[in-house]
C-alpha cells in the first residue's frame, strides 16, 4: 500500500508559478542547444520543437529510447516549455501502442523530480505540485479540444515543464531489446484562449476486491464548490477486473449522466453526449463495477497491473478569469445517495473478445494467436472495427512544392503521388463567356509540365509531363494499367495519357473548345473513373451539364443518367455540379460528389440504380471531392458561406453506413479550397488545394505509431536525407526549368535541421527583396494603368516576373482566384466561376 499511496500522492496536485519572458528566437535557440541526446533508434524525436507559424508550434514529447527490463515499469521524462511566455495547449496526439505501453500520463509542473533524460517514476514525477493534462491507454484516439479552449501553460501561473509518465505493463514485446520512444505530441499556441481547460479526477484510494466476488462496487462522490465548469469529455480507467465506470452530476437528487464506458475498450477521452455544466452545490458521483472472479486473493488499489484502479477523468473548461486547472475527488461524502443511482451504472458493457487486451502478462497462447492474426491481411470488416484517425505528416516537405492551382491528385501503381495543376493559368471571372466558351485562348496552352509525379516520402519530383496540352486542368485519375485520365474544363475534353509515352494522348473524348450536351460533347467535365474489371469509363459532366456519362473502354458512348436539381430538396439522380467520382468495385457502385447539393450519391454501375445518399450537416453546403479505399470513404467539403458555421475540413466515413468516424485538418497552412482528395490502402491521404496551390499528406495514426522505434528511426533518416536526394536527382536528371524552380523553392523554404525558425530565416531573406520589388511593382502597376492593363484581377507576380515570351508566370503561385462569385477574395479582385457558383443556364445543344 505504501507504493500505491506514493503513486496517488503524485496525482493529487495543482499548479504553481513561473519565470519571465524571452524572445521567440532565444527560446528556440536555447531549446536546441540544451536538447538531450537521443538514441540512434529514436531519430524521429531529435527535433522536438516544430514551428508551425508565427503564433503556433508543435512539441514532441517522447521517451528517449528506453528498454524496460521488468514488467510494470514506470518511466518518467521531462521537457521544458520552450518559451517563458504564456501558451495554450490546444491539441494532443498520442504516439504509442498498447502492444508496448499500458498507459501514459502527462503532467504539468515547475520542478521535475529529476533532470536526467529519464528516470524511474518511483522517485516521483514532480517536486512541486503538478496537474494532469492528458491521459492515454489502450490505443485511444487523439483528444480534440473545442474551439477556443486550451490548457494554460507558461507565463506567470502556468507550468514550465511537461513530465511524461509511461507505464510499461507487459514487457514481452521487448524481447528483441528494441528501444521505445512512445509519447505524445502537443499543438500549442501563444494566442490567448477565452476558455481554459482543466481536469477533474475522481479516484478511489481504498477499494478492496475480494477474491471470487462476482460484483464489487467502488463509489466516489464530492461536493462541488467552485465557479461553474462545463464538461466536454471524459475518460474511464481501471485494470483487468473493471467492467463499467459511470460518472454523474447529482443536482436536487436528480442524476444526470456525464459518461459511461467499459474500461476494456480504448481508453480515450470520449465526448459527452450532451453539454453538462457543474455549478456550486452540485455533487459529482462515480461508480466503478469490478469482479473478483478468477482471482485467488484480494485485489487492492495500486500501481501495478495486478492491482486495480478506479479512475474517472472529467475534462472541462471554465472562463479564463475563474479557471482552475486541476481538481480531485478521492472520497465518498454521500454513500447513502448511491441507493438511487441509475440502474445503468450496474450493468457491464459487453466487449468483443478481440477488442480486449490483457493487462500485465499475456498468456503465451494468446500472444501466439495475436501474432498469427497480425500476419494475415485485414478484412474490410476488421478495418472498420478499429479506430481510424489521420493527421498531417508534419515532416513531409511536399507542401512547399508550390505548383499552380492544384486541381487533381491521384496515386500511381507504385503509390507515388501524381499532381495535376494549372501552372500559370487560373480560372477566374474572365475565363468563360455566358455560353461556357473559353475566352483566353490567346494565352495558348500551359507551357510547363502540368502533371508531376512526386515521391511520397521526400516529395522529390520523379517525373513530369503534360506541357503544351492543357488550358485549364481539372480532374485526374489513374487506371489499373497506370494510364492517366484527365479533364480540361476549357477544352471541354477528356484525355487518356500513357505516362511513359511522348506520342500524345491515347484517347480523346469531346470536341476541343466546344461545349455541348449531346453524346459527343462535354461542358466543363470534372472527373473520370475507370472500372478496373470492365474498363468502362465514367465521366462526370460537369459544371454546365448535370449528368454522368458512360463510355466503352474504346471510348464509344453507351449511356448517361442524371438531371439538374431543382428546389431545396433535390431528388436522387439530380445533380448540381457533379464534381468528383469514386468507384467501389467489389460492390459495383459509383459514388458522385454532388458538390453544390452538399451530398454524396452512390449508384449501381450496371443498372444505374440509386443506392444511397450520404449527407451530414458538418459537410456544409458543398462536397468537393471523394475517394474510396478498403471500406472507407474520404471527402473534403468547401469553404463556408457567410454566416455558416461548418469549417472546411476532411472527413473519413464508414462506407457501409455513411457515418463519420474522423475529421481532419492540416496543421501547416490551412484548407482554403480543397479541390481533390486521394487515399491509399495503408491509410495515407493526400489533399490538393486550388486556392493555396498546396498538397498536404495525412497519415493514419495506426501507421504513424510504431511498435518498434527502429522503424521510426528509418523513416526519420529518410526525411533527413530528403534534401540530399532532391539535389542529387536534380543534378542527374535533365529536368525542365519549371521543375528546377519548384525544387529551388523547396530547398529555400524547407531547412529541417536549422537551429533558427524557418519563418525567421525566410523573413530576413525576403525583407530586402520586398523593398526592391515594391518599387518595381508600383512602376509596373502605374504602367498597366496608363496602357489599359487587365481590368479584373489583382496583381500577379507570375505576370510581373515573366520568363518566357515576356508573359509566362511559371514558377510563381498566383493569389487566390478560384473564389466565390458572391464573396471576393480579399487579396484578389477577380471572381471565380468555379467555387460555389451555381451553373448558368445550359446553352443550346451543339452539333459535331
Amino acid at each position: 500500500m505504501a507504493g500505491a499511496r506514493s503513486l496517488l500522492v503524485l496525482l493529487l496536485v495543482s499548479q504553481s508559478s513561473c519565470l519571465g519572458f524571452r524572445s521567440p528566437l532565444s527560446v528556440f535557440k536555447r531549446f536546441k542547444e540544451t536538447a538531450r541526446s537521443f538514441s540512434d533508434e529514436c531519430l524521429g524525436t531529435t527535433r522536438p520543437v516544430i514551428p508551425i507559424d508565427s503564433s503556433d508550434f508543435a512539441l514532441d514529447i517522447r521517451m528517449p529510447g528506453v528498454t524496460p527490463k521488468q514488467s510494470d515499469t514506470y518511466f518518467c521524462m521531462s521537457m521544458r516549455l520552450p518559451t517563458d511566455e504564456e501558451a495554450f495547449v490546444i491539441d494532443f496526439k498520442p504516439r504509442a501502442s498498447m502492444d508496448t505501453v499500458h498507459h501514459m500520463l502527462l503532467f504539468g509542473c515547475n520542478m521535475p523530480s529529476s533532470t536526467g533524460s529519464y528516470w524511474f517514476c518511483d522517485e516521483g514525477t514532480c517536486i512541486d505540485k503538478s496537474n494532469i493534462l492528458y491521459a492515454w491507454a489502450r490505443n485511444a484516439p487523439p483528444t480534440r479540444l473545442p474551439k477556443g479552449v486550451g490548457f494554460r501553460v507558461g507565463g506567470e501561473t502556468g507550468s514550465k515543464y511537461f513530465v511524461l509518465q509511461v507505464h510499461y505493463g507487459d514487457i514481452s514485446a521487448f524481447r528483441d531489446n528494441h528501444k521505445d520512444c512512445s509519447g505524445v505530441s502537443l499543438h500549442l499556441t501563444r494566442l490567448p484562449q477565452p476558455l481554459i481547460a482543466g481536469m477533474y479526477l475522481m479516484m478511489s484510494v481504498d477499494t478492496v476486491i475480494p477474491a471470487g466476488e462476482k460484483v464489487v462496487n467502488s463509489d466516489i462522490s464530492c461536493h462541488y464548490k467552485k465557479y461553474p465548469m462545463h464538461v466536454f469529455a471524459y475518460r474511464v480507467h481501471t485494470h483487468h477486473l473493471g467492467k463499467v465506470v459511470s460518472g454523474y452530476r447529482v443536482r436536487n437528487e436528480q442524476w444526470t449522466l456525464i459518461g459511461r464506458q467499459s474500461p476494456q475498450l480504448p481508453q480515450a477521452f470520449y465526448p459527452v453526449e450532451h453539454p453538462i455544466d457543474i455549478s456550486f452545490g452540485d455533487i459529482l458521483a462515480a461508480r466503478c463495477v469490478f469482479t473478483g472472479e478468477g482471482r485467488t486473493e484480494a485485489t487492492h488499489i495500486g500501481g501495478t497491473s495486478s492491482d486495480e484502479m478506479c479512475n474517472l477523468y472529467i475534462m472541462y473548461y471554465m472562463e479564463a478569469k475563474h479557471a482552475v486547472s486541476f481538481m480531485t475527488c478521492t472520497q465518498n461524502v454521500a454513500p447513502d445517495m448511491f441507493r438511487t443511482i441509475p440502474p445503468e451504472a450496474n450493468i457491464p458493457i459487453p466487449v468483443k473478445p478481440d477488442m480486449v487486451m490483457m493487462h500485465g502478462h499475456h498468456k503465451e497462447t494468446e500472444s501466439k494467436d495475436k501474432t498469427s492474426l497480425l500476419q494475415q491481411p485485414k478484412r474490410e470488416e476488421e478495418v472498420l472495427e478499429q479506430d481510424f484517425h489521420v493527421e498531417e505528416a508534419l515532416d513531409w516537405p511536399g507542401i512547399y512544392l508550390l505548383p499552380g492551382q492544384v486541381s487533381g491528385v491521384a496515386l500511381d501503381l507504385k503509390n507515388n503521388l501524381v499532381i495535376f495543376h494549372r501552372g500559370d493559368h487560373v480560372w477566374d471571372g474572365n475565363s468563360f463567356d455566358s455560353k461556357f466558351v473559353y475566352q483566353q485562348r490567346g494565352l495558348g496552352p500551359i507551357e510547363e509540365d502540368t502533371i508531376l509525379v512526386i515521391d511520397p516520402n521526400n516529395a522529390t519530383v520523379l517525373q513530369s509531363s503534360g506541357k503544351n496540352l492543357f488550358y485549364l486542368p481539372h480532374g485526374l485519375s489513374v487506371d489499373k494499367d497506370g494510364n492517366y485520365w484527365v479533364t480540361d474544363v476549357a477544352l471541354h475534353q477528356v484525355f487518356k495519357l500513357d505516362p511513359n509515352s511522348k506520342e500524345g494522348p491515347l484517347l480523346i473524348l469531346g470536341r476541343s473548345m466546344q461545349p455541348g450536351s449531346d453524346q459527343n460533347h462535354f461542358c466543363q467535365p470534372t472527373d473520370v473513373a475507370v472500372d478496373p474489371d470492365t474498363g468502362t469509363i465514367f465521366v462526370s459532366d460537369g459544371y454546365c451539364n448535370s449528368r454522368i456519362m458512360q463510355f466503352s473502354p474504346s471510348g464509344h458512348y453507351i449511356t448517361q443518367w442524371g438531371e439538374e436539381s431543382s428546389g431545396i430538396n433535390p431528388k436522387p439522380g439530380q445533380f448540381s455540379v457533379p464534381h468528383s467520382l469514386a468507384l467501389v468495385p467489389h460492390l459495383g457502385q459509383l459514388c458522385v460528389a454532388d458538390r453544390e447539393n452538399g451530398r454524396i450519391q452512390c449508384f449501381k454501375t450496371d443498372t444505374k440504380e440509386f443506392v444511397q445518399e450520404i449527407k451530414h450537416a458538418s459537410f456544409g453546403r458543398n462536397v468537393f471531392a471523394i475517394s474510396y479505399v478498403s471500406g472507407l470513404l474520404f471527402a473534403v467539403n468547401g469553404k463556408p458561406y457567410f454566416g455558416d458555421q461548418e469549417p472546411v475540413q476532411g472527413f473519413v466515413m464508414n462506407f457501409s453506413n455513411g457515418e463519420i468516424i474522423d475529421v481532419f485538418k492540416p496543421v501547416r497552412k490551412h484548407f482554403d479550397m480543397p479541390h481533390d482528395i486521394t487515399a491509399s490502402e495503408d491509410g495515407t491521404v493526400y489533399v490538393g488545394d486550388a486556392h493555396t496551390n498546396t498538397v498536404w499528406k495525412f497519415t493514419s495514426a495506426e501507421k504513424m505509431e510504431h511498435r518498434s522505434v527502429k522503424k521510426a528511426g528509418i523513416e526519420a533518416q529518410d526525411i533527413k536525407e530528403s534534401k540530399a536526394v532532391v539535389d542529387t536527382k536534380m543534378e542527374n536528371n535533365p529536368a525542365s526549368s519549371e521543375l528546377q524552380k519548384i525544387q529551388r523553392k523547396q530547398k529555400l523554404i524547407r531547412e529541417p535541421d536549422s537551429g533558427v525558425p524557418v519563418v525567421l530565416i525566410t523573413t530576413l531573406l525576403v525583407i530586402p527583396v520586398v523593398a526592391l520589388l515594391a518599387i518595381a511593382i508600383f512602376i509596373r502597376w502605374k504602367k498597366s494603368r496608363a496602357f489599359g492593363g487587365k481590368g479584373s484581377g489583382g496583381l500577379n507576380l507570375g505576370n510581373f516576373f515573366a520568363s518566357r515570351k515576356g508573359y509566362s508566370r511559371k514558377g510563381f503561385d498566383r493569389l487566390s482566384t478560384e473564389g466565390s462569385d458572391q464573396e471576393k477574395d480579399e487579396d484578389d479582385g477577380s471572381e471565380s466561376e468555379e467555387e460555389y457558383s451555381a451553373p448558368l443556364p445550359v446553352p443550346t445543344t451543339s452539333s459535331s
